[in-house]
């Protein structure tokens, strides 16, 4: 579907002047702000093979409205096409980047924003970061994309990270689970979150550590988002958010890998993804913090 076509199937934009502009930065998307009638609109038009990157288009449709309903995505006027392609509303405020997230006081808002969205009308779909891996391995595999080539070697280590966190589990929410700093909008009324291609119940721990991994926030900032989050560091939680960072990079490095085999975008999803996110989790396994983590989250507080 083109941009074309979506203006032509919404019948409010029928003989209306319609701006169109481009809109730069997306990795799986192409993106448009609209501007009819004095008012702006976002529209995303998914990329090529999404489907292999694990992407239920109307999944993210129903999750999109119920984070609207929470006051933290936005809303979404019209839609085009049985996909479906949604007309977002346009948010208005400074698209936040991993040096925004840094400034003083963004924790406390990222905190809030995760808060509203976590207690909002349930999404109708799981996400699990263990098998989204298990399956990104398998299109890898099948499709002879390129992956690290050490990459199973690392096997043994998440299936003792999965292990761990299994011992006292995680009551789930609704989450946005790819949390890179351009899906949070600073606005008057706090952060906005946007971008529910991934969205799904899943352990809130894992929205606080991959924020944190996505924007390269640090201990320091991580414990205070558990903080901030849970009302105390709860050791535990803090080690879960560290296990799902380290988690989170390790499925995305696949996510990357599959991107560089199908998408036209022109973005080097190799330095991306295994440059950067790989290195990051090999990092964590292999790390000295991993014993005090696995430890951590088999404790109940």
């Amino acid at each position: 579907m083109t941009i074309d076509d979506v203006i032509a199937g919404v019948p409010a934009f029928a003989g209306q002047t319609v701006g169109v502009e481009p809109i730069d930065g997306g990795l799986t998307n192409t993106n448009y702000r609209l501007t009819v009638a004095g008012r702006r609109y976002c529209v995303r038009i998914p990329g090529r093979d999404s489907s292999l990157l694990a992407v239920d288009r109307q999944a993210e449709y129903r999750n999109t409205l119920a984070a609207a309903a929470a006051g933290v995505g936005a809303a979404v006027p019209y839609t085009v096409g049985d996909i479906p392609v949604m007309v977002l509303e346009w948010i208005d405020g400074e698209v936040q980047s991993e040096e925004s997230l840094h400034r003083p006081g963004a924790v406390e808002k990222i905190a809030a924003s995760l808060t509203r969205l976590h207690a909002g009308p349930a999404f109708g779909n799981p996400f699990d970061m263990f098998r989204i891996q298990e399956r990104y391995r398998h299109i890898c595999a099948e499709h002879g994309f390129q992956i690290p080539d050490d990459y199973d070697d690392h096997t043994a280590v998440v299936q003792r990270i999965e292990q761990a966190m299994a011992v006292q589990g995680a009551a789930v929410v609704p989450c946005n689970n790819d949390l890179l700093a351009a899906n949070y909008i600073d606005t008057p009324d706090g952060f906005r979150i946007i971008d529910y291609e991934y969205g799904g119940m899943n352990d809130p721990c894992f929205e606080l550590g991959n924020t944190a991994a996505e924007s390269k926030l640090g201990p320091e900032r991580l414990e205070r988002l558990i903080e901030l989050y849970f009302g105390e560091p709860l050791c535990n939680r803090v080690a879960r958010a560290h296990l799902w960072a380290a988690m989170a990079n390790y499925g995305w490095t696949l996510w990357a890998c599959i991107q560089k085999a199908v998408s036209d975008i022109e973005f080097d999803f190799w330095a991306w993804g295994v440059d950067d996110k790989y290195a990051r989790a090999v990092a964590a396994f292999g790390g000295p913090e991993l014993g005090g983590w696995l430890a951590d989250v088999r404790r109940g507080t």
